[in-house]
């Protein structure tokens, strides 16, 4: 089986997802930066389709900055109760929310630096709302990304979050950023899992699934391992 450098692990995997997913979308729902916001600080260890769940109700309560500003964290933390770290969530909500009227005008700022200076709001968060929102180049690393870029092979030896950030941003050209995010993200969430990545999946009768299962094979070290034990 033929080594592939690191350069070319990456132009194969940018061109399959160039060509078999030319503009993936955030699966969380959002009608404003703002709501965007909002989401994407709800759903730190907590499932997209769980935050979807809550934000309808919390969006028609509060759909903007001033609005929530003006809530206790006991309003907030009755419409979030389901989600992940309800109590912590619901305390930042309230503070973020007053530091965007009362340092940013109500407005989401378009800088991860601006961004993350308000509370609750990490670089993951950050490199999120401004890649989603402005096509900026910020590639947000989060679990699945973080596993799915070492397994593949498209970082070495990362420790952290930053790591994976800084190796994946090197090779992916600027314009694709954005979209990578995504591209890396739901790979990790239905493709390459964490238990059972579907290259090692098996068929009822025990047998192995063709490497078709994924189709990131060709490209993977993880799988190239694998294959050669």
């Amino acid at each position: 089986m033929t080594i592939m450098t690191t350069r070319q692990r990456f132009d194969f995997i940018l061109r399959y997802f160039s060509e078999h997913m030319p503009e993936p979308e955030p699966e969380l729902h959002y009608g404003s930066p703002f709501e965007l916001l909002v989401a994407v600080m709800l759903s730190a260890q907590c499932t997209d389709k769980r935050v979807n769940l809550v934000t309808p109700a919390l969006f028609a309560a509060y759909p903007t900055a001033e609005s929530m500003a003006q809530a206790s964290v006991e309003d907030i933390l009755a419409f979030i109760r389901s989600v992940s770290y309800p109590n912590a969530k619901a305390q930042h909500l309230s503070t973020m929310s007053k530091q965007l009227v009362a340092d940013f005008g109500g407005q989401v700022p378009d800088s991860v630096e601006a961004l993350t200076t308000l509370t609750g709001v990490g670089r993951k968060t950050a490199n999120v709302v401004c890649a989603v929102l402005w096509n900026q180049p910020a590639m947000a690393v989060d679990t699945h990304i973080f596993r799915v870029a070492e397994r593949i092979g498209l970082t070495t030896n990362s420790k952290n979050p930053l790591q994976t950030e800084q190796q994946l941003v090197k090779f992916i050209p600027a314009e694709l950023i954005p979209k990578a995010h995504h591209w890396l993200l739901l790979h990790g969430r239905y493709v390459c899992t964490a238990r059972q990545p579907r290259c090692l999946a098996t068929t009822p009768d025990a047998s192995p699934v063709t490497p078709n299962a994924c189709p990131l094979t060709p490209a993977c070290r993880f799988f190239a391992q694998q294959q050669s034990h």
